[in-house]
């Protein structure tokens, strides 16, 4: 089926494929830790958990977009 596809076209494809699967994988990442095992929220627990989750989160995430602008503007 794809022998036809012109190979910019394919990689192009592969491209949106991976950053919508990268982003995908960091939000539920970042949601499991939050939610699940609670270090989105102080309750009961010292806040210094909760600073730290919000800063991994933050620096996850830019280290993601840097990532993603990389590949974009690679060929």
């Amino acid at each position: 089926m794809e022998q036809n596809w012109d190979p910019g076209v394919k990689k192009f494809f592969v491209k949106i494929l991976n950053s919508i699967s990268l982003t995908i994988c960091w939000m539920m990442a970042a949601v499991l830790a939050g939610i699940y095992y609670e270090l989105g929220d102080a309750n009961g627990k010292p806040v210094i958990y909760t600073i730290i989750f919000y800063a991994a989160t933050l620096l996850t995430l830019l280290l993601l977009i840097r990532y993603l602008v990389k590949i974009w503007k690679s060929s």
